[in-house]
């Protein structure tokens, strides 16, 4: 009887953590972040793309504007890097970039998902940095060269990089500066998006 009863609390138990909620996770590094995906929501039928594709993300109203020429196809909500106001300066900062970038990568294998990297730093930040001596003469010609041949900046300098518009959920900001979205928007996004697509990021 005594070993009938633990068996039914071991099955009781286990069942209350398999259908618990699981808590939306706390700010902390990219790899040690859980999933966190919004099976409530259903994606409508991806958007009709004629015309060159463009992304425009507003920090502030924290939405990624997706726009086809000058019309936009879809507005998705998006969550910031865990200290979001301002542009981003330094690797470690938290921030979320400011200003003119496009699509560098793509990466199907993200372990946030999906991915796109974007092109942080640019010429302008690299410019800024070089001017307050925060990077040398031959790590700006660097990202230039890279900004030049529209591939990926490095990311190794003191200014950060690797920059993502990814998954893993739009609940809160909780990214080191990436630009999360919900696992099936990603999953849209990253179906339609090409490298090279510009994106605008703004306060």
């Amino acid at each position: 009887m005594l070993r009938l009863f633990a068996y039914l609390l071991l099955i009781a138990l286990l069942g209350g953590c398999a259908v618990a909620e699981k808590p939306a996770p706390t700010p902390v590094s990219a790899d040690t972040m859980e999933p966190d995906r919004d099976p409530g929501r259903q994606s409508p039928p991806a958007p009709v793309v004629e015309a060159p594709l463009r992304i425009l993300v507003h920090k502030s109203s924290r939405t990624l504007a997706l726009y086809s020429g000058d019309r936009l196809l879809k507005s998705y909500p998006v969550a910031l890097g865990k200290d979001p106001s301002g542009p981003k300066r330094k690797e470690g900062d938290g921030r979320t970039p400011e200003g003119e970038y496009y699509v560098s990568v793509k990466n199907p294998d993200s372990r946030f998902y999906l991915s796109l990297g974007l092109s942080y730093p640019n010429r302008l930040d690299a410019e800024k940095a070089f001017l307050d001596g925060r990077i040398t003469r031959e790590e700006f010609r660097r990202i230039s060269r890279a900004i030049d041949h529209g591939t990926s900046p490095p990311w190794n300098t003191v200014l950060g990089g690797a920059i993502f518009i990814h998954g893993f959920g739009a609940h809160r900001d909780w990214t080191e500066g990436c630009i999360a979205l919900w696992d099936g928007d990603i999953r849209e996004l990253f179906a339609l998006v090409e490298v090279g697509t510009p994106v605008i990021i703004t306060p």
